[in-house]
């Protein structure tokens, strides 16, 4: 018999600029049985089933890993499904998703209600797909079975999280719920604003956006995180703070990082590409909690992205239909709250970080080998040998208007609907074989 490594390839991408250990260089990128077996010069000698030479302009990434995602399958299907969403991942370059516990019908709280997951994302998925635990009141004192089951870790609200299915937890049962996640090293996931201080807010005042952001302010995500610092501190936990919108909380991060307590943090796409100033009233295809901020905000963002205290960006795609979106006629307290923006995610923020001299390959490590990382799926988020083959050819400097209509998303709504953004997503590969929509390949993702 001859020697395996004797056998060609299943796949060899050359490329004149391929992200590599945190640098762009030429490299040919090898695969064999889905994995990265080799990394050689540009112009190597390397037999193989399929070859693909990138184009001058286009660059190899590693696959972008979003971890998280409101999918809504099963229950809420209207809204999206495993099958939309997977497909829109795949056309912005992201090849791994961590679906969020709610906004589906079961929330995933229980085993049984991972498995309808499965079950239902298993025949659609188009790229891999694994999924977060609910950390909810009645699941207190029975997360140890989902994290057995295998999800990435728990999402819990400290505020109401606009599904009755899925209730916030008090301070006490902050707690509770780290305390017991820590008992087996888990991972608590926080959506953190505090319901105290959004209590004693104005309330919405119909179209009005600025009114909006008043009634969700700055001192509901400090207070909440400084709840999450404190149980982190008590227990010597594992947490992660959510869709950080609000820079007055970065000084408590810092500070909460320095003493060595593990906290991660992620801010999201369209926190750090709109501002207040620029969304109309009545413009509740902006609506998201918590809220975009001002310009001087998000540049603060920007900065902690930058210095390492906030560690990675990820989608918060939370679609719903266009009359939920639209409920109230404009009315910013009626109309559902969530951003839909999967497919564009990492190319709107190459486009803000392009705008400011942030190099490409920083973006790749917030929004795949950090995301990676804080799910530990070390096998991807990179390329290097012994990684899963999740690539992508990008071209950074080609640009486009955006359509919202021809998104890939089940209901065609979108903040970002004609915005002007740069990057061109020109090929896919998920395991080393190219994307296609029509024959979904993607593998039901479980925590080890």
């Amino acid at each position: 018999m001859p020697d395996s490594e004797a056998l060609p390839f299943d796949l060899v991408v050359r490329s004149d600029s391929a992200l590599i250990d945190g640098d762009f260089r030429s490299a040919a990128v090898a695969v064999r049985e889905g994995v990265i077996v080799s990394i050689d010069r540009v112009d190597a000698p390397l037999a193989a089933v399929d070859e693909v030479i990138l184009p001058s302009g286009q660059v190899l990434l590693p696959g972008i890993v979003d971890s998280h995602v409101h999918v809504n399958e099963p229950g809420r299907t209207d809204w999206e499904g495993f099958a939309s969403a997977t497909t829109a991942a795949a056309r912005g370059g992201v090849t791994t998703i961590v679906d969020m516990p709610l906004n589906s019908i079961p929330p995933t709280t229980t085993p049984s209600a991972l498995d309808l997951k499965r079950d239902a994302a298993a025949p659609q998925a188009v790229i891999d797909v694994g999924f977060w635990g609910g950390a909810i009141p009645s699941s207190l004192g029975r997360l140890r079975e989902l994290h057995e089951a295998g999800v990435f870790g728990f999402k819990a609200f400290l505020s109401p999280s606009g599904v009755d299915e899925f209730p916030h937890l008090s301070t006490a049962q902050l707690h509770e719920a780290m305390a017991e996640i820590a008992a087996f090293d888990g991972l608590l996931i926080v959506h953190a604003e505090d319901p105290e201080s959004l209590a004693a807010a104005p309330a919405p005042a119909g179209a009005s956006y600025e009114a909006f952001v008043r009634s969700r302010p700055d001192s509901s995500e400090q207070s909440a995180i400084e709840h999450v610092i404190d149980a982190v501190r008590r227990t010597g936990g594992r947490a992660h703070i959510l869709h950080l919108s609000s820079a007055a909380a970065l000084p408590a991060i810092r500070a909460a990082k320095a003493s060595g307590l593990r906290l991660t943090v992620e801010t999201c796409p369209h926190y750090l590409s709109f501002d207040e100033a620029t969304i109309p009233d009545g413009g509740t295809q902006y609506k998201c909690c918590p809220p975009i901020r001002d310009a001087a905000n998000q540049e603060q963002l920007w900065e902690a992205l930058v210095d390492g205290t906030i560690d990675l960006v990820a989608s918060d795609h939370s679609p719903s239909t266009a009359a939920l979106k639209f409920a109230g006629d404009g009315d910013f307290d009626l109309a559902w709250g969530g951003i839909s923006g999967l497919e564009l995610s990492f190319r709107a923020v190459w486009t803000g970080a392009r705008s400011r001299g942030i190099p490409l390959s920083a973006v790749v490590r917030w929004m795949s080998t950090a995301t990676a990382d804080l799910v530990g799926l070390s096998d991807r988020g990179r390329i290097t040998v012994g990684a899963q083959a999740d690539l992508v050819a990008f071209d950074p400097d080609a640009s486009f208007t955006v359509s919202a209509a021809a998104l890939a998303h089940k209901n065609p709504v979108s903040a970002f609907d004609g915005s002007h953004l740069h990057g061109d997503v020109a090929r896919v590969w998920l395991r080393g074989a190219e994307v296609d929509s029509a024959a979904p390949a993607g593998r039901l993702l479980r925590r080890t």
